[in-house]
């Protein structure tokens, strides 16, 4: 019988935030995958987790993913984490899945930490429609991105290094107005952890004068609607309520 491939999210702080059945799971993996073998470490040794381990990250993942493969085929039970979070959200774990999916292997998702939930539950925003940019890039294709979310009326969410914080907010409010509210979310679920609300203007400013650090989320208020929109949304709205 062929194993299975299980993807377990990690905490994204507080080490604590790991759930009974992700320790469970990587107990009694045959393999346990991690994007950094040195950080998730730590997190093993913490619940006494002593599995085989070994790396899978962006680097590596295109030479291992056919033995991963073959080794689940065999019935190896296979756990995929990465450094914080859930793995494929801007993390490793997409190819793996797609190939185990695509020949037939059970793939089981815990649910679990992500950074972006907490972010956005915590910012003030509406949080009832949103969509997920993750990182934006680096150089090309940067401006044709902002260009594009400028009408996107659902709230946005994205992630940021803290070395590029303040100049990612400095195109937002070119793009998308220095007036659209937002909130920053740094370091959640640690010590430290911080949220900064206000315009794209004031976020900027405040980051300007104190230097950011740690893990960055980024959550900006949708595109106001025009008067026509705004109108179809309330006959829509009412439209639900009545239903």
């Amino acid at each position: 019988m062929p194993g299975k491939l299980f993807i377990v999210p990690t905490p994204v702080g507080n080490l604590e935030d790991m759930t009974f059945r992700a320790v469970t799971v990587l107990r009694e993996a045959d393999l346990i995958l991690a994007e950094d073998t040195r950080t998730s470490s730590v997190l093993l040794h913490r619940y006494d987790i002593h599995g085989e381990l070994r790396s899978h990250h962006k680097f590596n993942e295109h030479q291992t993913v056919e033995i991963i493969k073959e080794r689940i085929l065999a019935g190896a039970n296979v756990a995929l984490i990465s450094d914080a979070g859930t793995p494929g959200i801007s993390d490793p774990g997409f190819l793996l899945v797609r190939t185990c999916a695509a020949e037939g292997i059970e793939v089981q998702t815990l649910p679990g930490a992500t950074a972006a939930i907490p972010a956005i539950v915590s910012s003030g925003l509406p949080c009832d429609r949103f969509c997920f940019e993750g990182f934006l890039p680096q150089k090309k294709g940067r401006q044709t991105i902002l260009k594009e979310l400028s009408t996107e009326p659902r709230t946005m969410i994205f992630y940021e290094s803290p070395y590029r914080l303040v100049k990612t907010l400095a195109q937002m409010a070119e793009f998308f107005g220095a007036e659209r509210r937002c909130s920053v979310a740094r370091e959640i679920s640690k010590i430290h952890e911080e949220h900064k609300r206000g315009t794209l203007a004031e976020v900027r400013a405040w980051y300007e004068e104190h230097e950011p650090k740690g893990e960055i989320v980024i959550v900006v208020e949708g595109a106001v609607p025009s008067k026509g929109n705004r109108k179809e949304e309330k006959d829509r709205g009412e439209g639900d309520s009545q239903a």
